[in-house]
């Protein structure tokens, strides 16, 4: 049994791993278990990187309950705050991570009352029975966790302790030896919105369950949702039949012996749960009481199947090693060689890629809109924040769910119509940015085309998806979809065109989006040999020129000349200032999701929205002036702090030195944003996580790439550590990436022998400095990177030394 009365931190002191929350292997695991899982991945997870709004808690990859603490901070949305001056107010089941806007989910709390003077003056609203952390001697709160467990002690003496499988979670409560009446509260209708609606509350007195649920506001979107529960209790070293007390209880109210929420006078958005009673252990001090929580989106007898079958047996331990195991295989694929490497690079890596298995959520069977046999997944929040970089880190090492995410994908498009965009607890949210489903499928189907059949993936199935995106015009924008009849009639978004379907906000950069997917489009039609398709989408992925204004300059500075700019529909320009919603921006504009927001751009300014066309990097560079005038220009954007580490638009401005044949300057920016915006610390993230977002684009640079979704190839600059090899199950071959002479990490990211001067792979030359193709993961190559410290390293001398783009035929012929 867990030692009840230590301190999380004597207990990480036990293990000698220092902060990375592996407090629990000492009391669950043998000493021979626990030398073998000190150089597990696990052990360099370190959640004490918990800002921008992570989910600290218990989870599985990819899994439906995601259990942790909730506090009454005003940052809590993804429940948790490191800050201990915020009260802990319940441990609920489901949480969405690493997203801003209202906090979602935070859905059926469960609160432990050591004791009350009486079972009717017991504290049971949310807002009142909040108790604070145990501080540490640093003053940070007593809490501790790894991957699959979270543990906590609260000022009232009790210890909490976390784990969860699929749709279950498992809770132990540890309570002081004072308590001689252990209480439990079930809280059925505080989400993190307090949003409910149409509750229901039953106890079951024979043995205690509490089912129970109500329908909730999506947190990011005009939809509601119905979710459900059904809470069992069980002593842990000793037994009881029923809970000595009960009742439901109303705001701040028990009322003992009633069994239904029916049985009070309830109102609009009135807080209601359940209270039980339970009979104190005889067979120790501490009285130890397990609470088994299933969750459904169906109904509460799912929830209960859900726990029934999942977690049987109430075993704690057992399900912490279980989940353990899982995360270790998974965080195992892609192994790093530590020697000459800090151990924070290390923790910041396996932190990261822990977080990158979080979201979307694997809710296959809790689909309450619609029966079928395919994978159903959630929380997509947004793809607008993670096509970019999450994605093709799942190519990497993480195909089959990769797969089982596409499936999903597509089958919501079957049934509703186009791909999700950005969903949460099984409701439509709101887009940010295009339709940017279209390059995730893109990116799956061109690197495991050969493979989608044994994946389970129908090819016609995803490219009619990808089809209803790019053809069909949706009849909300907002939600799911493109304004398509605008984009095939004018080849680019008009500023003026105030249609039903939807906002007329975004149109720049939606038009850049459109232009992406397209091209992502195309990359698939050239594998299936469809060639009017492939110049159609070809032609469209260009249609960024179509709002590029050649005569716009920087205010201020007439060198840097041509922007990204809004449009007529007759043709004629609009303007929007290129320092606009920049920190140079006079009216320190947001670009948020606001219908009367006509700049035209969503989230970063002009000056970051004309650089991106990943597609065709080599036509922008024309069009800036080339190269010179095109380093001199990212130069800029970065000296002015244009450049925001905080949001996806500007994450692939680093690695645009590449395409101009200075990778040098591209490796060395990349190297700077790790060592100035990323740490293990409490605020140790730049901003939001964005599921994953951030995390992956964290790997990435750590790995010393950058991918170009829909495509196969990664840029390429110098890992962090000596040595990276990636294991893909599919292809069931482990690639190795060598830096050779390897000599460490400048602290500040400057200078050092980390320049690639020249590549071999698998013992040949390599004809790019600068980019290797998904090839070598394939064939499960060896790529040796020769390190130089000579920044002014170039791609090489060939013809195809730089980096694709579709102007100069990067992306023609088969793939």
């Amino acid at each position: 049994m867990f030692a009840p009365r230590q301190t999380q931190r004597q207990l990480r002191q036990e293990t000698q791993v220092s902060q990375t929350w592996t407090l629990q292997v000492m009391s669950m695991f043998s000493s021979a278990q626990l030398m073998e899982d000190m150089f597990s991945p696990v052990c360099f997870y370190d959640p004490s990187l918990i800002s921008a709004d992570f989910c600290v808690g218990a989870t599985l990859p990819h899994g439906m309950v995601k259990v942790g603490l909730d506090t009454d901070s005003p940052g809590n949305q993804a429940g948790y705050d490191a800050n201990i001056t915020f009260n802990a107010i319940g441990f609920s089941q489901l949480h969405d991570s690493g997203t801003g806007g209202g906090a979602s989910l935070s859905n059926f709390k469960l609160w432990p009352l050591p004791e009350c003077e009486s079972f009717t003056s017991c504290n049971t609203s949310m807002f009142v029975r909040g108790t604070l952390r145990k501080a540490l001697p640093d003053g940070s709160p007593d809490d501790a966790g790894s991957p699959g467990y979270f543990a906590t002690n609260l000022s009232t003496g009790v210890q909490v302790e976390l784990t969860a499988s699929r749709h279950t979670a498992l809770h132990r409560y540890t309570f002081p030896s004072s308590s001689r009446e252990p209480r439990i509260v079930v809280d059925i209708t505080n989400d993190g919105l307090i949003s409910n609606t149409d509750p229901v509350v039953n106890i079951n007195t024979t043995t205690g369950r509490v089912t129970g649920g109500a329908r909730f506001a999506s947190s990011f979107g005009p939809g509601r949702y119905n979710v459900y529960t059904c809470v069992d209790f069980k002593g842990d070293g000793y037994n009881f039949e029923a809970p000595t007390e009960h009742g439901v209880w109303m705001d701040n109210i028990p009322i003992q012996n009633s069994t239904q929420f029916i049985q009070l006078y309830s109102g609009f958005l009135s807080e209601m749960g359940a209270l039980l009673t339970f009979p104190p252990s005889s067979n120790s001090i501490h009285t130890t009481i397990l609470a088994r929580v299933g969750v459904s989106f169906i109904s509460s007898d799912q929830a209960c199947a859900n726990a029934e079958s999942e977690i049987p047996n109430f075993d704690f331990d057992e399900t912490v090693a279980t989940a353990r195991e899982t995360w270790n295989e998974l965080l195992s694929r892609i192994q790093v060689d530590t020697r000459g490497v800090d151990n924070e690079i290390t923790k910041l890596f396996y932190s990261s890629l822990y977080r990158t298995h979080i979201s979307p959520a694997d809710y296959t069977g809790e689909n309450p809109n619609w029966s079928s046999t395919e994978p159903y997944y959630d929380s997509f929040y947004c793809n607008w924040d993670t096509y970019r970089t999450l994605y093709p880190l799942m190519s990497l090492h993480d195909p089959e769910e990769f797969a089982r995410i596409v499936r999903g994908m597509i089958n919501i498009q079957q049934h509703e119509g186009w791909l999700p965009e950005c969903r949460g607890a099984t409701t439509q949210q709101y887009i940010q940015g295009g339709s940017n489903g279209d390059p995730i499928l893109g990116e799956f189907f061109v690197k495991f085309h050969e493979h989608a059949s044994a994946l389970n993936v129908s090819a016609d199935d995803l490219y009619t998806a990808l089809l209803a995106d790019a053809e069909e015009q949706s009849p909300n924008w907002n939600l799911q979809g493109r304004q398509t009849t605008a984009w095939k009639q004018f080849n680019f978004i008009p500023s003026d065109i105030y249609g039903p379907g939807g906002t007329a906000t975004k149109q720049v950069s939606r038009t850049l989006e459109y232009s992406f997917g397209d091209f992502s489009i195309s990359q698939v039609a050239r594998i299936l040999n469809k060639t009017d398709d492939v110049a159609k989408y070809q032609a469209r992925a260009g249609n960024f020129i179509n709002v590029w204004n050649e005569r716009v300059t920087l205010p201020g500075n007439s060198s840097i000349k041509g922007m990204m700019q809004p449009r007529f529909a007759d043709g004629q320009w609009n303007y929007t200032d290129p320092r606009h919603c920049s920190v140079n921006d006079l009216l320190q504009s947001t670009c948020y999701l606001d219908a009367i927001n006509r700049d035209g751009f969503y989230e970063s300014s002009p000056m970051v929205y004309s650089q991106y066309v990943p597609q065709d990097t080599a036509k922008l560079i024309l069009l800036q002036g080339g190269n010179e005038s095109f380093i001199n220009r990212l130069n800029f954007i970065f000296d002015q702090n244009y450049f925001d580490v905080t949001d996806e638009p500007s994450q692939q401005i680093p690695f645009m030195y590449h395409y101009a044949n200075r990778p040098g300057l591209s490796t060395q920016r990349s190297r700077m944003i790790i060592a100035e915006s990323y740490n293990t610390t409490v605020s140790g993230l730049p901003g939001n996580d964005d599921s994953g977002a951030m995390a992956s684009y964290a790997i990435f640079y750590l790995m010393g790439m950058y991918p170009l979704p829909a495509t196969r190839q990664f840029l390429l600059a110098s890992p962090h550590f000596p040595k990276v090899t990636f294991y893909n199950p599919v292809f069931n071959t482990t690639t190795t990436i060598i830096a050779k002479n390897f000599r460490g990490n400048p602290q500040n990211g400057i200078g050092g022998t980390v320049f690639v001067k020249s590549v071999t792979i698998d013992g040949q030359p390599w004809h790019s400095n600068c980019y290797i193709d998904w090839d070598v993961f394939v064939n499960g190559s060896t790529v040796e990177l020769e390190l130089t410290s000579d920044i002014n390293t170039t791609c090489g001398e060939g013809s195809d030394a730089l980096p694709p783009s579709l102007s100069t035929g990067g992306y023609s012929g088969s793939i």
